[in-house]
């Protein structure tokens, strides 16, 4: 019986040959190159990569959280097209959308310097900075999925050497620490990496203000593109940003997660 993901070779006179196999993954995936490397990705297949890891296909199951957004919605703070744009834009300027990249980058900086004792303070930090349980839970599982994924998908000798660091030091991965970690495993650029992780952000928080409020479609791809702008100046800002700039101002987003676990009715782990 063929399935669907299976090729077959159809004879001329219709019938349907034996099943050409898929091919094996490559051995090494992408080249697990530094940035900048005369080996490195062109801009175009790198834009082509961080797409596949940030999009919705990628399982890392980004599609069951929403980052306190739930309880917001439930409360009536986020009731339509103008409050989400309002909400988003708080969330990204002040709060995990701003911090998280801090991290990414700061990963992405320890691995391409090869400095395994800054990569395990950035991955400390980001475990203990997040403000409630469900926060945690959302960037760690999302994080070691992440991981999972690419070493299946995208292997790499700098991949592997990124998660024995970790392990050797008992950490998880929160999601902004994996996708820095492995972006530079893999020679992407870093300014690329944290505006793609950014909008990323962004447009799953969108996804499930559409499932939530509810909005339409096309009001939840409204909102992405107002915050278009939004992304590109925190993306700017966070590239050049220290350790010490980590902090937030979004308390109600923070104070909706907490309440989000105790919420009587949720379709959302977060």
């Amino acid at each position: 019986m063929r399935t669907g993901a299976e090729p077959a070779d159809t004879t001329p006179g219709g019938g349907v040959a034996m099943v050409s196999p898929l091919p094996d993954p490559p051995a090494a995936g992408v080249p697990s190159l530094r940035a900048g490397g005369p080996d490195a990705p062109s801009a175009i297949l790198q834009t082509l990569i961080l797409q596949t890891w940030l999009s919705p296909a990628f399982p890392v199951g980004a599609f069951a959280y929403s980052h306190g957004l739930e309880w917001a919605v439930e409360d009536g703070t986020v009731r339509d097209l103008a409050s989400l744009v309002a909400w988003l834009d708080g969330v990204v300027r002040h709060g995990a959308g701003r911090s998280d990249m801090i991290l990414l980058a700061h990963a992405w900086r320890a691995v391409e310097a090869g400095d395994e004792e800054g990569l395990v303070r950035v991955a400390e930090l980001a475990a203990a900075s997040q403000p409630t349980r469900e926060r945690r839970l959302e960037s760690l599982a999302q994080g070691e999925a992440f991981l999972k994924a690419v070493r299946q998908t995208w292997p790499g000798e700098a991949v592997e050497r990124v998660v024995a660091t970790l392990a050797d030091a008992g950490l998880q991965a929160a999601l902004p620490v994996a996708v820095g970690t492995i972006s530079a495993a893999h020679g992407l650029a870093l300014p690329a990496t944290i505006a793609s992780a950014l909008i990323a952000f962004v447009a799953n928080l969108s996804s499930a203000a559409v499932r939530l409020v509810p909005l339409g479609q096309t009001d939840g791809q409204r909102a992405v593109a107002a915050l278009m702008p939004v992304v590109v100046t925190v993306a700017a800002e966070v590239e050049t940003a220290t350790l010490d700039d980590i902090g937030g101002a979004s308390l109600r987003a923070d104070i909706a997660s907490a309440r989000h676990e105790t919420q009587y009715t949720r379709l959302f782990r977060s």
